[in-house]
This record gives structure tokens, sequence and C-alpha cells, in this order.
């Protein structure tokens, strides 16, 4: 790959895309200057495919040699927001450091998720010039508030339903190559998101009379929602073992050494004890097995000498597979014992069905995955986050989450934080997945 490919992902991440809940908030203005920039970066993508916008996500559809079902690949441009203050280098500044393998680049996005993006326009604009034409039609799904609520993602499924199209295949961002998040295996893993948990914000409300500061009274609207909190951190949801956790368990513990292996094979018979390990491994295997709640936002009284006559949090729930909603909030209500707290579910979303971790699909991707990281050894998971291929399961029943780059837990966890970044070796090797899995669409 030439150093153009790497200039050209350098000049989109420089363009600061970043989504607000505030609609109003975002600069629209950076979005339209990064649409205007594809064709200019990627003139044979753009003379081959078909192109539509959808307010600002974008769907370019590349025929193939039949009217097979196609395969979509997705990938999202907007980012979260970021400033300068705390960054090693400039979020938007996509500078570079090191060399060789070590090469990095910096930047917000370079992972989440302009990375698989870019890699995925660097593939088709160079199948395009060596004359590849795929055997079924391809579309790209590329979202604009990914990071917000979706809405592009969920127009651009509306369409192609709306077509009759049902894709064999829809691959969206999710796992990655990792390695030691095992215990036991020392090889890397692919793991492929075959479902991705529920979401939702659950509003805590609780009103009650206000007055001055002074004179309290004995339980207050914020003492009474603090006890909620409490209580509701005191009482998690139940641990369960889904058919693709044992099963991601199984396939990784073929690969274990030591007495883990016995444990790890025999994950049926050993289910109460899984779950006792998995609730004890870590923040990560915890929400793994679990409905996980996590309070983000709290509000009270304007005034510091005043008693607030609402008090308020937002309790951020990611849904296990296998539970649902309605469910979460009987379990809250349950935990709270108050009936003065009023709870309320915000932008409710289901957890996904669960596509197969074996057939022809699976198949494609995971030979394209083993084409460049020949020793990973590729898996099924449940994907802890929510993305944009949530609004897809209606039309496909292969969707996987999966962003073909090695990631340390360095690197994944300056997702959404400071310091994001990417090896630029590691990015090469992503577009060359893309590209196997092209050639084989």
């Amino acid at each position: 790959m030439t150093a153009e490919a790497l200039d050209r992902f350098r000049a989109l991440l420089r363009i600061p895309t970043m989504s607000r809940n505030a609609v109003e908030e975002t600069d629209w203005a950076v979005f339209d200057e990064f649409i205007a920039a594809l064709p200019q970066l990627y003139p044979a993508l753009h003379s081959a495919l078909e192109q539509e916008r959808h307010g600002h996500s974008l769907l370019y559809r590349w025929r193939g040699r039949s009217d097979e079902a196609p395969t979509v690949l997705m990938a999202h441009y907007d980012v979260v927001p970021a400033t300068a203050e705390g960054w090693t280098h400039p979020p938007f500044g996509a500078e570079l450091t090191g060399s060789g393998e070590q090469q990095l680049l910096w930047g917000r996005g370079a992972i989440d998720d302009k990375g698989a993006l870019v890699a995925i326009l660097e593939a088709v604009e160079a199948l395009v010039q060596d004359g590849f034409q795929p055997a079924n039609d391809v579309y790209l799904s590329f979202g604009h508030d990914e990071e917000t609520v979706g809405s592009g993602a969920r127009a651009i499924a509306s369409v192609l339903a709306g077509r009759g199209i049902r894709p064999a295949l829809v691959l969206d961002e999710g796992g990655a190559v990792v390695e030691r998040i095992f215990p036991g295996v020392s090889k890397p893993i692919a793991v492929i998101g075959v479902s991705e948990k529920g979401i939702t914000s659950v509003r805590l409300t609780v009103e009650q009379n206000g007055g001055h500061a002074s004179t309290p009274p004995k339980t207050t609207a914020t003492v009474r929602l603090a006890r909620a909190i409490t209580r509701l951190n005191d009482r998690p949801f139940p641990a369960r073992l889904t058919e693709t956790n044992l099963r991601m368990v199984e396939t990784l513990g073929a690969h274990a050494t030591g007495p883990l292996r016995a444990v790890f094979t025999r994950a049926r018979r050993l289910q109460p004890a899984l779950r006792v390990v998995f609730g004890r491994l870590s923040d990560e295997t915890r929400a793994i097995v679990r409905t996980t709640t996590a309070v983000t936002q709290l509000r009270g009284s304007l005034a510091a000498n005043a008693l607030p006559e609402t008090a308020e949090a937002v309790v951020n729930t990611r849904i296990a597979v296998g539970s649902s909603v309605a469910e979460t909030l009987d379990h809250i209500r349950r935990a709270i014992r108050d009936d003065a707290v009023r709870v309320e579910a915000v932008d409710a979303s289901e957890p996904s069905p669960v596509s197969p971790a074996d057939g022809p699909e699976w198949d494609r991707l995971a030979t394209a995955i083993g084409a460049v990281h020949p020793h990973a050894v590729v898996t099924p998971y449940i994907m802890l986050g929510a993305s944009d291929s949530r609004h897809f399961t209606g039309i496909c029943d292969a969707v996987y989450r999966f962003t073909p780059f090695e990631l340390s837990a360095e690197e994944r966890g300056a997702l959404h934080a400071r310091d994001e970044r990417i090896h630029v070796a590691t990015w090469r090797r992503g577009v060359a997945v893309y590209a196997h899995l092209l050639r084989a669409s």
C-alpha cells in the first residue's frame, strides 16, 4: 500500500466530524466538508459505484455480476467530541510518531470508526483500479450519527427494506484481534460479535416539595434518589451464560493451557462455577454474563441553598442477550423498592437477534480474517456496546460486528477517551482483511 493511502486517512481524520446529542450544537459544515472530500480522494470508487445521500449518511452500491443477495459493509464517520486538553497529540492533528511496525497515527476516530471506514474505501478503490467486479452487489453504508442516535443507519436500513433487499452478510464495527483477554490462551483471538446487548437510558425521578435548605425534611428528594441508586447497585442482575457465551468458552478453551483447559472445555457441565468465575475476573467478563447498570448523570436543585423539587438520575443500562427492556425495568423497580421513585426507559433498544456462528457467511468472514491473521483463533461473542448494525437485523440474518484491527487493551481503552491512536501497520492489515472479504463477495 502506498504512502498516499496514509495521507488520505490523515486528511479525513483532520476533519472534526463531532456528533452531539444536542443536534443544534452539531457543526454540519464539517460533515459536508467530509462528504465533499471523498470523491477527490477516491475517484475510482466514485466513478464505479452508485451513490446516494440520506441526510448526512451515505449509501454506495457496487453492482455485481449477478443478482444474488448482496454484502453490506458498514462504518460511521462521526466521532465523539474531543478537545486538545490532556492529549499527547492534538485530537484532529492526525500526527505520526515512530516508524516501521511501531509507527502510530494519533487522532479522534483513528479506531472509532474512521479507521474502518477509510480502510473500506482503500480496499474498494484498489479493487476498482484493478478492474475487479464482485460476484454479487456490495453496499457501503456510512452513518453520520452512530455516536448519538443512529438515525442515518436506521434510514438506510429502511430504504433497503423498502426495496426488498435482504443482504447475505452485514459487517459493522465491533470486536477486534486481541490478546491476553482470556485466561490460559496465548494466541491472538479474533472476536466477532454475533449479537449485541440492548441499550436504554433508565431515568429515575423523585418529585416532592422544595423549600429552603435551612429546614430540610428527614428525607429529601436527593436522599431518596441516592438510596434508590445504592439499592440498585447492591442488587446486580443475575449472571447467565448464553449459548454464544458457551460457544466462546469452548472455542477458546480448546487453545488454553494448564488446568483451565479442562474447565473451559467442560463449560456446559460447569456453568454455575463459570458464572462465578466470569463475575470476578474483570469488569469486562462481568459485563459479558449479565445486564449492567451505570449511573452516568445526576440532577438536583438549581441553587445551593434550595431543596430540590425534582431529583433525577440517568442509569445507562446494557441489557443482556436473552433478557428484555421490560424484564430490566422490572428488576430495577424491585431493587429500588420505592414507589416514590419513578422508573422509565428512554430511547430503549432490545438486544439484537443472534447471528449464526457457522455457515457460509461466517466462514467467508473467518476466512478473510485468517488470510491476514493466520494464527488467530476466531470466536463468536456478544458485543457489549451498541452499533449501527442493530438497525439491519430486520433485513439480514447474518449481521456481524468486527473491526479488523489488532488492538491492545491500552488502545481499546482510548476509545471515547484521550490519545486515541492506531498502529499504521495494523490499519494496513485491516485494509487487507476487507479486500479479502470483498474478493469473496
